[in-house]
């Protein structure tokens, strides 16, 4: 993409917005009113756009960085991409003229794109062959022996934390369940407290959950039963760490909230970006990215992480392909991974991934558990399933074929259903997305007669 001869659709760069907000307010920048010296060339796309003040802002986009399309603007939003960046991309993705083809950036553009590129050129240099002193790597890293002392240090704090929670899920059973409903989120938020002093968060996490489980509705003790048992599996499974196999201990210190690093071997591929969705909570954004190899055939999941109300920086568009090197991080029944080298920007593809049927859907997941029985979905994508409804809920079902899977309750609550309905439409779709035990949510769809990508969340 030296030069944008293939642009991008509007889903793919709808599915960058940070946020419902900035999807709208980017969507009314897409007309060519308030720019001026729009312009694109060398993987950039730049910009003036008329804002309230006497000056227009300035928008540039590098869609070739390292991490992902990076943005910058003078306005003075603090979400990646601001309205002003999508509106641009928007625009450039129309093809109607608007944004012409251009030599080069104008200087303001130029410079920030030149002092991007170095500072990545930098960073990437130490990793190639050393220091600019002409040391190894290894010559700064950290005594292995502190690091040794620090790690032990670390997993007798997470002990004692998981001998702590077990002696407090046996008083929780003596009690009788019906003790959580009267104690309401105080006692979890203080034992979730706890696990987070035991350096433990992935325990942490867990804990919190249990206090919305008896304000979930009817069946709610069971339920909670159910989430008390994966919380204890967890807690032995810790303690007995050094009796089982490594890649099982591996999943178990991932699940505790141990660090991991991506230390399997690169794998270069083009890996096709199959969905990209947000998570938040008070303190963090998580970004998820799901890719699949066309050679490898593996699902892979990226994540990437933003302080409360910003989003992550790196974004990768729903439907292109990008060459890169990806790491796997060990754990048994995992699919996450690092993004290594990129030898290319993202470019559009026309491989798909293969689609199985929901039975097949259900059956691997069933085999994803024994591997990692704390899984609360695999990555799956459906091959030509229609949306059907059932009852006041919604499901997907093998055409021509009884079987079918129910759509998540979190599906439900999405505005992607409606757009999966419209684009089935009665008609047989492929549907990318996870599935797990409280049913199967929809991340992408392929239309069946131009092939193109439709984000669902």
């Amino acid at each position: 993409m030296t030069e944008q001869g293939v642009r991008w659709t509007a889903d793919q760069v709808l599915a960058l917005a940070p946020d419902v907000t900035s999807r709208k307010a980017g969507s009314k920048l897409a007309t060519a009113g308030p720019w001026s010296g729009a312009a694109s060339g060398e993987g950039t796309v730049w910009g003036l756009c008329k804002g309230s003040g006497g000056r227009p802002y300035q928008t540039v986009v590098d869609l070739t960085g390292p991490g992902g399309p990076a943005y910058r603007c003078s306005c003075p939003s603090r979400k990646f991409p601001c309205k002003h960046a999508l509106g641009l991309l928007l625009l450039w993705a129309a093809d109607d003229g608007s944004v012409p083809a251009s030599a080069r950036p104008p200087d303001w553009a130029a410079r920030w794109l030149s002092g991007r590129r170095t500072r990545a050129e930098s960073e990437r240099a130490p990793a190639e062959g050393g220091s600019a002193e002409g040391g190894s790597a290894a010559d700064g890293a950290a005594d292995p022996e502190a690091a040794r002392r620090r790690a032990e240090r670390r997993a007798e704090r997470v002990t004692a934390g998981a001998t702590e929670l077990e002696q407090r899920l046996a008083d929780l059973l003596r009690g009788g369940l019906v003790s959580a409903e009267q104690a309401g989120y105080g006692m979890w938020d203080e034992t979730a407290a706890r696990m987070v002093d035991a350096q433990a968060p992935g325990l942490a996490a867990r804990v919190r959950e249990l206090g919305a489980i008896p304000a979930s509705g009817a069946g709610w003790p069971a339920r909670l039963l159910e989430e008390c048992a994966l919380l204890h599996l967890l807690d032995e499974g810790w303690l007995r760490r050094d009796q089982l196999p490594e890649a099982l201990a591996a999943t178990v210190r991932s699940r505790i909230g141990l660090p991991g690093t991506a230390d399997g071997p690169p794998v270069r591929d083009r890996w096709l970006v199959l969905a990209q969705y947000d998570t938040a909570d008070t303190k963090l954004t998580t970004r998820r990215i799901w890719l699949h190899g066309a050679e490898s055939g593996h699902v892979r999941l990226l994540l990437s992480y933003g302080a409360a109300g910003r989003a992550p920086e790196l974004a990768l568009p729903v439907g292109l392909a990008l060459d890169a090197e990806l790491s796997a991080y060990p754990a048994s029944g995992r699919s996450r991974a690092a993004l290594g080298e990129r030898f290319a920007p993202p470019a559009p593809a026309a491989f798909r991934p293969p689609g199985v049927t929901t039975a097949e859907a259900a059956a691997g997941y069933g085999d994803a558990l024994r591997d990692d029985p704390w899984l609360e979905s695999v990555p799956v994508t459906l091959d030509r399933v229609i949306a059907v409804p059932d009852g006041d809920r919604w499901q997907l079902a093998d055409a021509g074929t009884d079987s079918a899977l129910p759509l998540s309750r979190a599906a439900h609550g999405r505005a992607g259903l409606w757009r999966l309905v419209a684009l089935s439409g009665g008609r047989p779709v492929k549907v990318f997305g996870e599935c797990g035990h409280r049913g199967f949510t929809p991340l992408t769809a392929w239309q069946e007669e131009t092939g193109e990508a439709v984000p669902l969340c």
